[in-house]
């Protein structure tokens, strides 16, 4: 089992951006936590990131026939980035929306995910755990098809 987990714009500033919405913990504590937890499950994990749409699309397209899932938090691109649902929807690669806050809870612009319809779902609140969630749903629907 191989995931790929994407980490859109600004999540490398966490620890540092809004600790009142994001937390204390900093990007490099969240890559460790994935890493560690894939490690302890024998999952193949690449954690990446970039704050740049195309360099996303670039990483959403070579993940085809290279891995079996894609955990996706992509920061605001979550709300206008229809280039980034239509490069998940291009790789036929199932797909878990993540979003560390509760997108519903905080600003309007934010209540609208133009990606999650290209994503099997969308797990939001739920901090760095929501990854772990991401990832344990990807792997047993992988076993489910072996």
């Amino acid at each position: 089992m191989k995931i790929m987990v994407l980490n859109g714009p600004n999540l490398n500033m966490l620890g540092i951006r809004e600790p009142d919405v994001y937390g204390s913990k900093t990007y490099s504590d969240l890559e460790n936590y994935i890493e560690d937890y894939c490690t302890k499950k024998g999952i193949e994990v690449t954690v990446l990131q970039s704050n740049s749409e195309g360099e996303l699309i670039d990483f959403i397209h070579h993940s085809l026939g290279a891995y079996d899932g894609i955990v996706i938090n992509p920061g605001a691109y979550t709300h206008y980035s229809y280039a980034i649902h239509d490069a998940l929807a291009s790789v036929d690669i199932p797909a878990i929306e993540v979003h560390l806050s509760n997108i519903h809870k905080r600003e309007e612009f934010r209540h609208k995910s133009v990606t999650a319809p290209a994503c099997t779902g969308q797990i939001a609140g739920l901090g760095f755990r929501g990854y772990l969630l991401a990832i344990d749903f990807l792997s047993e629907e992988a076993s489910c098809r072996d």
